[in-house]
This record gives C-alpha cells, structure tokens and sequence, in this order.
C-alpha cells in the first residue's frame, strides 16, 4: 500500500527564500535524472501543513505555482514587504522607529497582499482542495481570544467547511503576521457577513507544525496505510546564546526589542516538536516515520544573514547558496541505499508526477 505522505514547512519569514529554493533544487535534480519535466511537487504528498512564510511556501505548492515563482516573490518584494528592520540601539534609531514602524507596518502588509494576490488570485481554500485534492493545513493565532486556529481544506470527514471560503492570500496574511514585524491581520468574515477576525502568527504556538500534520494524517490514512512525515525547516539557525553569569539581567536591547526571545522560541519549537512527534509516533500501531530534512548543519557564517527581516540581496544570495549545497547533499543521500532517511526521500520524488503545462488554474496564474 502507498503510504501516507506529509510535508510539514517551519516558519522563519525571509528564510522562506531557502525552503522554496531547496525544494526547487532536490525536485530539479530528480527531474533531470528521470528525464521528466519539472515535478510538481505539491502533488507528492496527500497533506500540506504550514506555518508563516512556511504556509506561503505550503499554499504555493498546494496551489502547483512553480518554486521558482515563490523565491522570486521574496526577493523582489521582501524589502516592500519589510521596509523598516528592527533598530539595533536605543538612540534615534528607536525613537525614529517607534514613530515610523506603524506607517511602515501598513506599507509592508500591504505589499505582501499585493505579491500574494498575484500568486493565488482569489482561489479559496475549498476551491483548492477542489481543482487539485490536496489537503492544506495552515496554523494562526485568534487574537480575539488567543486560541489556535489551523485553517483547513475540506479533507476531514468530519468537516465543518469553516475555512472553505477564506481566500489563500487572507490564510497566508494570517499565518505570517508576526508581532513586532507585522501587521496584525484583519480577514473579513468570508460569508459576506459585516466584520473580521483578527489573526497573528501561528509561529506563536506552532512554528514547527509537524504535529498539527500527524494528527490530520491519522485521521485521514486509512487503518493500514503507513504514514510518512517530512519536516522541513527554514535554514535554522545555528542554536545557543553562551551567556556570563553576570549578564543575565538583560534588558530590551539585549533582547532586541523581543526580537531575540522570538528567534530562541522559533528554534526550542522547531527541536521539541521533532521530538515529541518522533516519540508520539513510537506509540502507533501502525508504521510511521518522520524524517526531519536536511540534517546538515547550518555554516556559522549565515548567522548574519537569518534574521527574520533581513531582506538584503547578499541575505537572499546566501540563503540560496545554502539551499542549493543543502539540495545536493540530499540528492547525494538519496542515492545511497543505506541511509535510511535518503531511502525514504528517494522513494518520495521517485513517486512525484510531473507538472502538466496546465497545472495552475487560470484564476491562480502567476504572471510572468
């Protein structure tokens, strides 16, 4: 029996350049080796979840519009969609930007609805699970009582269709509303009705979203059915803060504004979900794997460049360098037939059709 297969996408904001860039490359390679046309990607896995710039890169793949497409959309949008970085002193610098951050918030979330309206037009998510039957499963926060929210394609049996009408971009707005760098995101009431909720970012609670994947993929794979997991992260960062003892009093420059307790919530999440989805699949009955791709280490050297609103070209360079060398070790894994995560992610793009010529939907064309 084929098994069950979900791909999970971390957040990580600007770091979304490396996972659309890395996934481009791995499908490259394989298209190139099987003597096929670019693979569509989205259509390798029965289930798509995503948080953040995660969820952007999810629904693009969901939605079949080309990787290449999506690394573009960050480089040529990302210093409109976060024109101002967080300040690094408490001088001018933050009074300046506590004056100009608000005016600078609007201009950002207005151009990254521009940049996705042109990626998904007005598909919803219910049009979506209908043109191309893949399930997508997007994390945010209800700020309005500070619960969970996971938007969700009509794939449970149990559904209550909530989400069906909610547009791509509004899901992807909501999901990557990061606090401090975003906008709060207010998404109409999709029913017509008069009103929003307001969402941010479901990094909050879930910026590794592979158990909000695992959950849904129980209820979806039949009794039998195997249930394979890949867990991608965004080029994280290389982990740990050394810190003196007389040091630990740190204050909001230290900290960054809360910049910094963001970036070390992004990186304990991103471990202990692995690691809680990977002992909670321990206690199946059934087979399930999670492979957590790639596992190379992140060079040092990128430190500089993985802040969450770096949109410098040499940021986007590095990060594209990176996924490419990333891309290759995994193409080289693959082909070794006693690694057993290479095994699994080999079977995986064996398996990925190609990408008709008419993969997008007229009503979610990207233009050239």
């Amino acid at each position: 029996m084929a098994p069950f297969r979900v791909l999970s996408l971390d957040g990580g904001g600007m770091r979304g350049i490396y996972t659309a860039q890395y996934l481009a490359s791995v499908s490259d390679g394989f298209s190139q080796r099987l003597k096929k046309r670019r693979l569509d990607v989205g259509k390798g896995f029965d289930l798509i979840v995503g948080t953040s710039t995660g969820a952007i890169v999810a629904c693009a793949l969901a939605a079949a519009v080309p990787l290449q497409d999506v690394v573009d959309l960050y480089r040529k949008n990302g210093k409109l969609i976060f024109p101002r970085r967080l300040p690094s002193n408490m001088g001018v610098g933050l009074a300046r930007d506590l004056y100009k951050r608000p005016s600078a918030l609007k201009k950002g979330s207005a151009a990254l609805e521009e940049a996705l309206s042109t990626c998904f037009q007005k598909e919803t998510m219910g049009d979506l699970y209908q043109r191309r039957g893949i399930a997508v499963a997007i994390t945010a926060v209800n700020l309005s009582n500070h619960r969970s929210w996971v938007f969700k394609t009509p794939h449970l049996a149990n559904s209550n269709h909530r989400d069906d009408r909610y547009r791509l971009v509004d899901v992807c707005l909501a999901s990557s509303a990061a606090p401090i760098f975003r906008s709060v995101a207010a998404v109409s009431f999709p029913d017509g009705d008069t009103g929003y909720n307001a969402f941010i970012d479901g990094g909050l609670w879930a910026n590794n979203p592979v158990l909000v994947g695992l959950l849904d993929a129980l209820e979806l794979a039949s009794a039998d059915q195997p249930i394979e997991v890949f867990s991608l992260g965004a080029c994280p960062r290389p982990a740990g803060t050394p810190i003196k003892q007389t040091d630990v009093h740190r204050g909001l420059l230290q900290w960054k504004f809360g910049a910094d307790a963001a970036a070390i919530a992004i990186d304990a999440q991103e471990f202990a979900f692995d690691q809680m989805a990977r002992m909670f699949a321990k206690h199946l009955k059934r087979s399930c794997r999670i492979v957590r791709f790639p596992r190379e280490a992140v060079p040092a050297a990128m430190m500089q460049y993985l802040d969450l609103d770096d949109t410098r070209n040499e940021a986007a360079d590095a990060l594209v360098q990176v996924a490419r060398t990333d891309a290759d070790m995994t193409n080289s894994r693959c082909a070794n037939s006693n690694d057993s995560d290479g095994v699994l992610v080999n079977a995986l793009f064996q398996a990925i059709p190609e990408r008709p010529e008419n993969a997008v939907n007229k009503t979610t064309e990207v233009k050239q």
